[in-house]
């Protein structure tokens, strides 16, 4: 466990938040009155590549450091939240396609919250990661309004996650497979160049939001064909792997090249809030993941292009925000435990 300044104690019971990734498990205590008890990182690593024993392992020691850090008596904690990477179902069940942390077989098909819930024997809620980080922004945005307000968050990361909350509460579906905005299909006019080949995604459809707004879109699609637009830029000399990574440096310095890719993302996320309005009308559209962590002159900018890109009537406009979401890297746990709060509560 990472050494902690800000920490409270609780001031009544307490759910305990659990963000599983790829590396690292990142954890929270959210108390009764709606107080977190740690204001930065907790992290340990999450070992999955470990396979699934150890990995609920790592999970048990997240909770039992953060409830240490926080002096909070096992008592107190009435459960707990956990979000993994998706995809999952509702229930928490690590599906066997289609997972980019959970690949080995001894994964597929293995109910993770089920088997944390046994380990520590307190109820476990589970929530997609991207979900979960819907979750806290639409929280964190608007406060005691949430249960009266509407959102759709896009999160931009490997793929693009995303999360619809409706009535303060993610919309999870039949399947627990709603709010999977990177696979909606967008129309490409004005996203794409004349001569730019329709980008594919690496779930099998053509044209879809992470095909383009995504690290894996950079790499696959969209720097392939900028690169032989700018024959002569340093990044043709790299990996295309790494040189979709050194990207997002070039984009805060303005480079033409990176400005022309990460403006395609930002179109593209525009058609995809433009359907969302036409769906569901929310009150707020929230954009996070890496561009979230850059340069503020930056991310303002992306945020710009998504906003001016999203086609919305007069009447939309004057009642719906776009924003960040906050404090993305303890978004998820955030998260995970709102999920918590809200089910203990009910």
């Amino acid at each position: 466990m990472d050494h902690i300044d800000a920490v409270r104690t609780p001031a009544s019971w307490v759910v305990v938040g659990l963000d599983n990734g790829g590396t690292c498990n990142n954890a929270t205590v959210l108390d009764g009155t709606g107080q977190y008890l740690v204001d930065r990182l907790v992290e340990n690593p999450s070992r999955v590549q470990d396979g699934p024993e150890m990995a609920v392992e790592s999970l048990a020691e997240a909770f039992t450091g953060i409830l240490e850090l926080t002096s909070t008596p096992l008592s107190l904690v009435r459960a707990v939240g956990l979000d993994t990477p998706g995809p999952a179902t509702a229930a928490g069940v690590i599906s066997s396609k289609g997972s980019t942390n959970f690949s080995q077989v001894s994964w597929h098909g293995f109910d993770i919250r089920g088997a944390l819930e046994a380990r520590l024997g307190l109820p476990v809620i589970y929530a997609n990661d991207a979900n979960a980080a819907a979750l806290y922004a639409h929280h964190r945005h608007f406060g005691a309004e949430a249960a009266l307000t509407s959102s759709v968050a896009a999160i931009v990361g490997t793929g693009l996650g995303g999360g619809v909350v409706e009535g303060g509460k993610v919309v999870s579906g039949a399947a627990g497979m709603a709010g999977e905005l990177g696979h909606v299909q967008i129309p490409l006019h004005g996203v794409l160049e004349q001569d730019q080949p329709v980008p594919l995604c690496n779930c099998g459809f053509e044209g879809d939001v992470e095909s383009i707004a995504s690290l894996t879109g950079i790499a696959k699609n969209l720097l392939p064909y900028w690169l032989q637009r700018f024959p002569d830029h340093p990044l043709t000399q790299e990996p295309i792997g790494e040189a979709a990574k050194l990207l997002r440096g070039y984009g805060e310095r303005e480079d033409p090249l990176a400005l022309a890719v990460f403006g395609q993302q930002a179109k593209a996320i525009g058609k995809l809030f433009t359907i969302a309005a036409n769906f569901t009308d929310p009150h707020a559209y929230f954009l996070g993941g890496g561009v979230v962590e850059a340069a503020p002159h930056f991310r303002q900018w992306f945020l710009n292009t998504v906003r001016e890109n999203t086609q919305l009537r007069r009447e939309q406009q004057e009642a719906a925000t776009f924003a960040l979401v906050p404090d993305l890297d303890m978004a998820g746990a955030r998260g995970a435990a709102v999920a918590a709060l809200d089910t203990v509560a009910a």
